[in-house]
C-alpha cells in the first residue's frame, strides 16, 4: 500500500519472497492512495484474505490512520519508511518533506523505464515476434524459468527485453535465429526444482498437481528440447534453480554488457 506508486514496497516483498522459493506468493498493490476511506476499503479486503501489508506512506495522516485500522483490524501491517525517514530526520536534524513520488521525477531517464516496462508487457511470451528484433536482451526458456519477472526487473533497469517460450510442439519464431547470439540468453532449471514449482502453480490456478505440465517426464521432454534450442542459437545459459530473480538478472546484465563493452 502506497501514497506513491508502490514500487518500492514490491520490489522488498519480492526480495523477501525469494528466500522461501518456490512458494507462490500472490502480491497485490494498491498505489497513490490519497484518503483515509480508501485506506479503509483495502485494509478491509487485506483483512477479509488475512494478508500481510508493506506500506510506504508519507503523509502522516494516512500512517497514522493506517496503525489505527492495523490495531482495529488485527491484521500483520509493516512501515517500510517511516522507521528509516524518522531516523533520516534524527540525524539530520531536518523534517521529511512528506510529499510522495518524489523519487519518481519525470526525467528522461523515467521515460525510458516506462518505455522498456511497455515493451516487456508488448512482447512478452512472444505475442508478438518482432520484438525479438527490437530487443536489447531476448530470453528463451521453458515455462516457469522466471522470464516474464525477469524482463519486467530488468525493464526496470532500462533494458527493452522479449522473451521467447521454448515448447517441443511449438517451432520458435524465425526471428530468433536472426538477431546476434549476444543478445540472447538461455534460461535452464532443475527437473525436481521446476517440477516443485509446476505444481504449486498448478494448486494457486486449483487445479491438480498431476497434470501432465508438471510430470517428471513432460519437464525432462521440454527442458532436453531447450538445450537443443540454445546450443543452436549458441547464446549463453543460466541455470535459474534455486536463484532470485535479482540474482539471476544481475548475471543476464553481467553477459549482456560483457559483449556490449
Amino acid at each position: 500500500m502506497s501514497d506513491s506508486a508502490g514500487d518500492t514496497g514490491e520490489y522488498v516483498i519480492r526480495a523477501a519472497v525469494a528466500q522461501f522459493h518456490p512458494i507462490y506468493a500472490d502480491i497485490r498493490r494498491a498505489p497513490f492512495i490519497s484518503d483515509v476511506e480508501v485506506l479503509k476499503r483495502v485494509i478491509e479486503q487485506a483483512a477479509a484474505q488475512q494478508a500481510i501489508v508493506l506500506y510506504t506512506l508519507v503523509i502522516p495522516q494516512l500512517r497514522s490512520a493506517m496503525l489505527s485500522l492495523a490495531e482495529e483490524t488485527g491484521i500483520v501491517a509493516i512501515d517500510l519508511l517511516g522507521p528509516l525517514i524518522g531516523s533520516l530526520e534524527e540525524k539530520t536534524g531536518r523534517r521529511a518533506r512528506q510529499e510522495p513520488g518524489l523519487n519518481h521525477v519525470l526525467d528522461e531517464d523515467y521515460f525510458r523505464k516506462v518505455e522498456a516496462v511497455e515493451f516487456a508487457v508488448k512482447y512478452d511470451d512472444a505475442r508478438d515476434a518482432t520484438g525479438v528484433l527490437k530487443a536489447d536482451i531476448v530470453l528463451v526458456g521453458v515455462s516457469r524459468t522466471s522470464k516474464t519477472p525477469l524482463s519486467m526487473y530488468l525493464a526496470h533497469k532500462k533494458y527493452k527485453v522479449a522473451n521467447v517460450p521454448l515448447i517441443p510442439e511449438l517451432k520458435p519464431p524465425e526471428e530468433l535465429f536472426t538477431i546476434p547470439r549476444e543478445k540472447i540468453v538461455g534460461l535452464t532449471i532443475g527437473v525436481h526444482y521446476l517440477n516443485i514449482i509446476r505444481k504449486e502453480r498448478l494448486k494457486a490456478l486449483g487445479l491438480p498437481d498431476n497434470a501432465a505440465y508438471a510430470t517428471p517426464e513432460r519437464i525432462e521432454r521440454e527442458l532436453a528440447y531447450a538445450q537443443q534450442v540454445m546450443e543452436k542459437l549458441g547464446c549463453v545459459v543460466i541455470d535459474v534453480s534455486h536463484r532470485a530473480v535479482e540474482e539471476t538478472a544481475s548475471l543476464i546484465m553481467e553477459a549482456v554488457g560483457r559483449h556490449s563493452s
